[in-house]
């Protein structure tokens, strides 16, 4: 499928997206990710140290893209489709707790 390609949704996106999550070491390094980023956001709100924050895009996308660029070998969905594939991440780390997709 083409990378710049429109969809008209969500549903339409995440068959796409999975697809480009096909390597098990990348989906790990997602859901490491999406971890980090759901603790550190928890630690924020709780803490009130809000200058944590500005971790949370390097625990997200750091850990993703090391998975994309070293393991997947692909060009992270983000750069094409950024809300999309956010939602995606989130969706995957549900799927993966609820067993639906496998690291």
């Amino acid at each position: 499928m083409d990378r710049t390609a429109q969809f008209r949704s969500f549903a339409e996106f995440y068959p796409f997206y999975l697809g480009e999550h096909s390597n098990p070491t990348c989906r790990r390094l997602h859901f490491v990710g999406t971890s980090l980023v759901i603790a550190l956001l928890a630690y924020t709100i709780a803490s009130g140290k809000w200058l944590l924050l500005l971790l949370i895009p390097v625990a997200g996308y750091g850990f993703a893209w090391i998975g994309h660029f070293v393991f997947e070998k692909n060009r992270p969905a983000t750069f094409d489709h950024p809300w999309y594939s956010l939602i995606g991440d989130f969706a995957m780390f549900r799927d993966v707790l609820l067993g639906k997709v496998s690291l």
